[in-house]
């Protein structure tokens, strides 16, 4: 045998060890079993905790949080989010599916970085086909509807909402208030029902990226051997998240059928991360971290999860908040410093969690 032909079989017998060491049958780590226990509980009071206070405490005055609060709150979480994309979810999604673990046939083309791009495009087209269908309702219903929100008088909060089109009707909105004969303008806006959706798909698709990723994140707290590190670090990601995602829950404006939506994806998100440890308890004696079926299923997971959130964060945030926010483009020097500061300090916190989690 040529020392060529040793070296390759010694490589060949030292991949097959590692792969029955890491990549085989095994199970999560059974050390500190009534403190993963308690850690279903303990992170899912705090992940409620972060999507549900905003939501609350912007219903009720008697706690009386200030509003700039809620401005530190939705725009810090929105750097959250956006960190959360490409520094949790993508990142291992890169390594999952770069695993030695897998066929080599996997390490041929970048998978993770184009399942996010599925993932964003897929996203995209979703929402172009949603906007395009309420466009038309709302044109039939004589409400003219611009996605930016631009030319509604008094400007507008949210990047979403309808613009009365009175002209359509030959009058102008002082002739259309007195023909009520009651000065409500509710007839200005027939298509209001419909601008909820736009909401409702807007935080459904956030949630949706951010949910698949939470459970990924319960399971491997109930299993890692390096629990006591992970364990802290996940209650304090998993509340910044939370508020990331509660900020925009207690921004939605919805009529009052739809005042439940906002509590439901709180509680949606609080329990998703004890589902994931529950579920990570239950299956540990026989659950491997590191076998070929964890990584190529946590991997394109990862991958479509980031898509998503990267989609949401850059568009529905980062563009709609600042790029075409009529109170940014015009406001204060001062709010612009302030919103900016707020967000880049939220997502430099989720980057640096990154290095532990």
């Amino acid at each position: 045998m040529s020392d060529y032909t040793a070296e390759f079989v010694r490589d060949a017998e030292t991949h097959q060890l590692y792969r029955r060491v890491n990549c085989g049958n095994g199970g999560g780590a059974s050390s500190y079993t009534g403190l993963r226990i308690a850690a279903l509980f303990i992170v899912m009071a705090t992940s409620m905790f972060g999507a549900l206070f905003p939501v609350v405490s912007r219903r009720v005055p008697w706690l009386h949080v200030p509003k700039f609060a809620f401005q530190i709150a939705k725009y810090f979480g929105s750097g959250v989010i956006i960190a959360t994309a490409f520094i949790h979810l993508l990142d291992p999604a890169i390594s999952s599916l770069g695993s030695s673990c897998l066929p080599s046939s996997w390490g041929e083309y970048p998978y993770a970085l184009a399942l996010c791009l599925i993932s964003i495009f897929m996203i995209f087209l979703v929402e172009i086909a949603a906007f395009r269908w309420g466009s038309a309702v709302l044109a039939k219903a004589g409400v003219k509807y611009d996605p930016h929100g631009h030319g509604i008088p008094g400007g507008t909060h949210a990047a979403h909402g309808p613009e009365s089109a009175p002209q359509s009707r030959g009058m102008d909105d002082k002739d259309s208030i007195q023909e009520t004969g009651t000065g409500d303008v509710e007839s200005l806006h027939k298509g209001e029902p419909t601008s909820p959706m736009a909401q409702v798909l807007g935080i459904a698709i956030l949630e949706f990226g951010v949910l698949l990723h939470s459970v990924f994140v319960g399971l491997t707290l109930a299993i890692t051997s390096n629990f006591k590190v992970l364990f802290v670090v996940i209650i304090f990601h998993q509340m910044f998240e939370g508020l990331g995602v509660g900020s925009r829950l207690a921004y939605m404006d919805l009529p009052p059928k739809y005042s439940y939506v906002p509590i439901v994806g709180g509680l949606l998100y609080g329990i998703t991360t004890p589902v994931g440890i529950a579920a990570g308890l239950g299956v540990r004696a026989s659950y491997n971290p590191h076998s070929t079926t964890t990584d190529i299923v946590g991997g394109i997971m990862d991958a479509f999860s980031a898509g998503i959130l990267i989609y949401t964060g850059l568009v529905e945030l980062m563009a709609h908040e600042f790029i075409f926010n009529k109170d940014m483009v015009e406001g204060s020097s001062k709010q612009l410093v302030f919103a900016l500061t707020c967000m880049v300090a939220g997502a430099g916190l989720m980057a640096l969690l990154g290095k532990w989690a």
